[in-house]
């Protein structure tokens, strides 16, 4: 079965994450209350950004089928939970036969409403999920932490779908 074409850019996001995620559950509170200048905010608030954002991208591009979250006090592990289940619903999602085209309105609590093509709100999910993530690496790097390898090579060298050939002498 072939996959979707956007099945390995949805599943570097929800994988790269998690990874991510894996990593800071190791750290101190104090730690995670870290903020960089020019980020979000500190690497809790902006994992909690993070996961509540995906969800609700979910809950649009879904029709309601997936539930928003309060991220607000969610602790890494209950963010974790929720990213894990967003895999299959984000693999459930681009394995419709999706209109690139299709308006999709995003209706806020406020009355509000935006209007954008799907493909739009299927790159911003991407751009979010990647833009956050950076930030978070960055704020482990300046604890003095190696950040975990969370690049598309990486995604692709752990699924065993990278092969590298060494130069010929």
């Amino acid at each position: 079965m072939s996959r979707p074409l956007l099945g390995d850019a949805f599943g570097h996001h929800v994988w790269a994450t998690l990874r991510l995620i894996d990593s800071c559950l190791a750290l101190e509170p104090a730690q995670l209350e870290t903020s960089v200048p020019g980020t979000y905010g500190s690497i809790l608030d902006t994992m909690r950004h993070l996961v509540g954002a995906d969800a609700s991208y979910l809950f649009v591009l879904s029709g309601g089928r997936v539930a928003e979250i309060e991220e607000d006090r969610m602790d890494l592990r209950e963010l974790r939970a929720v990213m894990e289940a967003n895999g299959p619903a984000w693999a459930s999602l681009i394995a419709e036969d999706l209109d690139p085209e299709a308006t999709v309105i995003r209706h806020r609590d406020d009355g509000s409403e935006s209007h954008a093509p799907l493909g739009i709100r299927l790159t911003q999910a991407l751009h979010h999920g990647t833009d956050h993530r950076s930030q978070v690496c960055t704020a482990l790097t300046t604890l003095g932490l190696e950040p975990p390898a969370i690049d598309a090579w990486d995604y692709a060298n752990q699924d065993g779908r990278l092969s590298e050939t060494a130069p010929s002498s």
